[in-house]
Order: C-alpha cells, then structure tokens, then sequence
C-alpha cells in the first residue's frame, strides 16, 4: 500500500476557514440543528451522498437549498411521488426535426439529475423502479439512458430526505440503496429558544443575503486533500472491528448481535467510518483522526446498514440502540 503524506498546514486551515465559514452563512437561514449541519459538510467533503430522516416541518429541504446556495453548486429538486418514473429522474430521448429539412432524429433532454446537488425529497415515496433510477448515479457517477451513458459532473451528491412517521403509501429503500448513503442523519426538533428565534424570523420581512463560501471546483480539491489524509493503523484497526462486530456470524462479536441483528454491516461500513473520521478531523484542525473522531462518526455511519432481527423489533431495540452498544462492546486498540 502507497504511504500517505502528511497534509500541508495551509491544506487544513483551508478546510477549518471553510467549515466556519459556511457554518457562518447557513445559520443566517437554519436556527440550530448544529450536528446535522455538521453532518451534512462532512458528508460533502469526504465525497457521499447523505440521507436525512426527520418529522416535516423541520427545515430539511431549506438546509439543502442553502447549502448549494453557499456553494455555489448546480441545485436541482425531484418530489418522489408514487407516480414518479425513472425516466423523470435521469431524463429521455425525445424526436426532434430538423427545421427546413424535416429530418427526424433522437435527442437526450437532460433530467434533473444533472446537476451538482440533487435534493430527493421524500424518496421513500417512489416505487422500487424509480429508486433504482438512482442506484447508478449515486455509486459510479453516471447515467445510462437510451443505450449511452452520460457521466455526472463533480462534484455530485445525493440529498434525500424521508419522513419516519407515514408509512402508509410509502415504498422502504432497499439495503442496497441504503448502502450507499454514506451517512444516515436524523433531524430532530428545535430547542424552545431555538423555535422561538425560528418564528420570529420566519413570520417577519427578515431576509438574509448568502455569501458564497465554495465553488465546486474548491470543493473537489478539498476532497482530494481528504483522501490524502494519514491514517494510524490503530484507528484503521478499530473503525474494522466495529463494522465486523455488527455481524451475527462473525466469531468474537458480542453475544447481543446474534440476538439483535439480522444483517450486520459490510465493508462499506468500515470505509465510511474512516473517510468520515478523516474529513471531521481536518475540519477541526487535526491532521489526522483518532479513535474519538471514528466513534462519533459510528452512529450516522452505522444505523441505516445495521438491520435488526424480529427479537429486537419486539424487545423495542432499534439499530441506534445496537450502534450505541457496539460502541461500548468493542475495546478500543
């Protein structure tokens, strides 16, 4: 394996300048939520789609629009309805005829998926069919539509949001789809303080102006940074264990997965958790993670990849419940 190099300084005051900074801009328009935003720029930087789960009313796709607003980047919106079709989402070929010759030929329109950030809102909403729409260009970047493929510009990220209380007329995403969220956020309800400022502001003439903090070009750069990123084989080593204590026919895992977990996390889990933990470490100040920053990266990580068995549905333990124990299970290196 090629040794990494150690990230230049001004590399990482980059990164930390630019997460104050957008940080700085978005409160302007979203009252708290602190760690979903937080959440949310680590997922962008270290390249991954993120999906957010949360009651409506609680600001998700604001924060998604003031994100590629503060960016800069190509914003595009998709309502998954159940009537919704794949070919709504990547685009189609449609005739077309020359003018004064009259000649007919096939051309591709574009659908919203090309763009930089594409929000999916309430993804769940749409049939199998229409999600797998998806599947291609969240993991290779690309989209086959008519017999071509067209490729995504970079940056691209998936933001889907999901309502956790109306399951009725609601299709559940796949685990391989799941999979390929990088990070699973869970939005939860403002402070009284919070909601307070959030009214006042919404029902007054206050409207902030945004200051753009990243252009998409940046933005690749700074992932590139990233990756560069070293990691010590002790946190490597840790961020493994945990993704393979989360699976019942692993020998040495806890003996409450057997009994709580269906299907544990893959290999993806593991990458996740060390990408995540690199990007919150350059993002502070750190030029590489610890054991610290991989264990508060495991929840986002780890619940939508974890499927809890029917004893744990009935003994009320959820895959955040099995995230939380994991963490006090395996022993650090």
């Amino acid at each position: 394996m090629e040794e990494e190099q150690v990230v230049a300084d001004d590399a990482i005051e980059r990164l930390v300048q630019a997460r104050l900074a957008i940080l700085r801009e978005v409160s302007k328009v979203i009252v708290g939520q602190k760690e979903v935003i937080e959440s949310l720029l680590i997922g962008l930087l270290a390249d991954g789609h993120c999906l957010f789960i949360g009651v409506p009313g609680l600001g998700k796709t604001l924060l998604v629009r003031t994100i590629a607003d503060v960016l800069d980047l190509k914003f595009s919106r998709v309502q998954f309805t159940p009537d919704l079709m794949p070919a709504d989402i990547t685009g189609t070929d449609i005739i077309e005829a020359e003018p004064g010759t009259g000649r007919r030929d096939y051309r591709f329109v574009h659908g919203p998926i090309f763009a930089n950030v594409l929000l999916a809102d309430e993804i769940n909403r749409a049939p199998p069919k229409t999600q797998s729409a998806l599947l291609q260009a969240m993991q290779e970047r690309e989209v086959t539509a008519g017999g071509h493929t067209y490729s995504l510009e970079a940056p691209f990220f998936v933001l889907a949001t999901q309502n956790p209380i109306e399951q009725e007329g609601t299709y559940p995403l796949p685990e391989a789809q799941l999979d390929r969220f990088l990070l699973s956020v869970h939005v939860g309800y403002p402070t009284e303080q919070e909601e307070q400022r959030i009214v006042a502001e919404t029902t007054s003439t206050y409207a902030p102006e945004l200051q753009t903090v990243l252009s998409g070009s940046q933005i690749v750069g700074l992932q590139q940074v990233i990756r560069s990123v070293p990691v010590g084989s002790h946190v490597l080593a840790y961020a493994v264990s945990l993704g393979r204590a989360s699976r019942p026919e692993e020998p040495g895992a806890p003996a409450f997965i057997s009994e709580w977990v269906s299907w544990g996390a893959g290999p993806r889990a593991s990458q996740t958790l060390v990408i995540a933990a690199k990007t919150r470490a350059l993002m502070y100040g750190r030029p590489t993670p610890s054991i610290e920053d991989v264990q508060a990266m495991a929840l986002p990580a780890l619940r939508h990849r974890i499927i809890p068995s029917f004893g744990a549905e009935a003994d009320g333990i959820s895959a955040e419940d099995i995230v939380r124990r994991l963490l006090e299970a395996v022993p650090e290196p």
